[in-house]
């Protein structure tokens, strides 16, 4: 839980940076490239090739290629059809494919996830919810396989880990998962992406340098390492936390404004239902879908 905590402040604080400094200034597609390229850099020295076999290796990039690569395409081709608040809105609804994904792949059915998954985003609907233009559904559709892709990063990740040999440290894997999301980085920036718009300043370098070695590179290995650790309905939940957590970074450092009432409902109902969760799991029904096993 501690892993999700942290990565959830530290990818609070990447959306502002992402937003203030490189939204519409740099071209998306370049900044993924740049993000997934020095996350890879960081974990190519870990990488023990021959620790895996080739039916793991290739498990680990088919996932990182979903989580990371194949979801930010979705992503900022959703920007191109819908209004920001419309994109955070639809974001809401990663923990119901995540509770539904995990059940599926264990052959059975958690009312009690999906409960705590619909709670969860109902609070942060509660949170975002602004109105929604009259033409909207393709851009609904996008973003939901952006939701898709990276639910089934997560949840695939923990039932890949519990495969893997167990005396070989996430580090000494997570390069598989880079690599696989640079596999669909590269081609789309070479494809859809602008060389006309790459960072012009020393600032904007900067940002890129450190959402590629500590958002993505620590976030997503710290992410899917604390994904190993928690049930289901802790992960599902906590995939919504993101969004009290950003409105507070960018309140605080940005003075943008937010609605403060809406915010404290918002984040009560996604704290009751980690509560909630937390309650559940304790009992019977909680040893059924127990969190894997991990490594150092």
């Amino acid at each position: 839980m501690s892993y999700l905590v942290g990565v959830t402040a530290l990818w609070a604080f990447s959306f502002s940076l992402i937003g203030v400094y490189l939204s519409g200034q740099v071209d998306s597609y370049f900044a993924v490239m740049v993000r997934i390229l020095l996350a890879t850099l960081i974990f190519l020295p870990f990488l023990r090739p021959t620790a895996l076999r080739w039916s793991s290796r290739l498990g680990l990039m088919v996932i990182g290629s979903l989580q990371l690569g194949v979801m930010y395409l979705f992503f900022y081709h959703s920007f191109l059809l819908l209004t920001v608040p419309e994109v955070l809105l639809f974001t809401i609804f990663t923990p119901l494919y995540i509770t539904l994904i995990d059940d599926l792949l264990a052959q059975r059915f958690s009312p009690r996830y999906l409960a705590v998954a619909v709670l969860a985003v109902i609070g942060a609907a509660v949170i975002r919810y602004d109105g929604v233009t009259a033409n909207y559904w393709l851009g609904f559709l996008v973003v939901q396989g952006a939701n898709l892709c990276f639910a089934l990063g997560q949840v695939g990740y923990r039932h890949l880990a519990q495969r893997l040999p167990t005396d070989l440290a996430h580090r000494h894997l997570f390069g598989w998962f880079y690599l696989g999301a640079l596999c669909i980085a590269l081609p789309a920036f070479w494809v859809l992406g602008d060389a006309a718009k790459l960072p012009t300043t020393s600032l904007q370098w900067g940002v890129l340098g450190w959402l590629g070695i500590v958002a993505s590179g620590l976030g997503y290995f710290l992410w899917n390492k604390g994904a190993c650790r928690v049930d289901a309905g802790t992960l599902a939940i906590m995939n919504n936390a993101l969004i009290p957590a950003g409105l507070i970074v960018n309140l605080l450092i940005w003075n943008r404004d937010a609605d403060l009432v809406r915010l404290g409902v918002g984040a009560l109902i996604l704290a009751g239902s980690l509560w909630l969760n937390a309650r559940w799991a304790r009992g019977p029904a909680g040893a059924a879908a127990a969190p894997v096993a991990t490594r150092s």
